[in-house]
């Protein structure tokens, strides 16, 4: 797959970069140009991520950041076994834990949210840090609200992270997940109290927390550019035949 002009390889973390000096040079730049490219593209173009995660896999399959970046890809394009597949390779590779949330997102993106409830009780999530138990936490509500148990995700996610006042990269996130349990409990107030919040929390956009406020407001928003082009479809009314017919 073709890599930009711009994409020189050294944009990579240093850790990874690390990693690549067990191979030969020229490949090393190869390899790392591609990581460069799946990290550019996952959000905006999964699918293109995924194909340069698989020219990386290709060449570099006994690198661990390879097989984790390759994961990600395949998660990011819902390929949840797949995905599976390539965290516990990486994790086999580095004894790290920090990719235990992921792992058992998977297990839920494959429809076991029991197995992902079995992961959540782990003695790994204690190694895990703070972010990564925040993940863990909100991994498990989905996979309680998977199996229909709302009131317990609610319960999952009552944390002292989600009352912190200080507000961290995942505060926005985990108030927006409690926010959508309790709605989906039918307990509206609370809900938007918590939609506020976490919309108060989201810097950075990373939720729709403002747009489901607004909703729970009755707030509509209207695209100016659509109503700019349905005004641009108004026709002048014409004759009708009869009108236009000479006596």
């Amino acid at each position: 797959m073709p890599i930009p002009e711009d994409v020189t390889g050294e944009e990579i973390d240093k850790d990874v970069r690390q990693e690549l000096q067990s191979l030969p040079k020229g490949l090393a730049e190869d390899v790392a140009k591609n990581l460069v490219m799946v990290a550019r593209l996952i959000d905006e173009d999964p699918e293109g991520a995924y194909g340069y995660s698989k020219v990386a896999l290709r060449l570099a399959s006994r690198v661990a950041a390879v097989r984790e970046a390759a994961g990600f890809a395949a998660y990011a394009n819902q390929k949840y076994s797949e995905a599976l597949a390539e965290f516990r390779a990486a994790r086999r590779m580095t004894g790290n834990v920090d990719l235990w949330p992921v792992m058992a997102d998977c297990e839920r993106g494959l429809g076991r949210p029991e197995k992902a409830l079995d992961m959540a009780g782990a003695p790994e999530v204690s190694k895990l840090d703070k972010a990564g138990q925040v993940e863990m936490r909100l991994v498990a509500a989905g996979a309680r609200r998977d199996m229909d148990q709302l009131d317990a995700a609610i319960v999952t996610l009552q944390s002292p992270e989600l009352a912190a006042g200080s507000v961290q990269p995942w505060t926005a996130r985990l108030r927006y997940a409690y926010a959508d349990a309790l709605l989906a409990a039918g307990r509206e107030a609370e809900a938007r109290e918590w939609f506020a919040k976490a919309a108060e929390a989201d810097k950075d956009g990373s939720t729709d927390a403002s747009d489901r406020l607004a909703e729970l407001d009755g707030v509509e928003f209207v695209d100016a550019l659509d109503e700019n082009e349905n005004e641009g479809d108004e026709t002048t009314p014409q004759p009708s035949s009869e009108d236009g017919e000479e006596d």
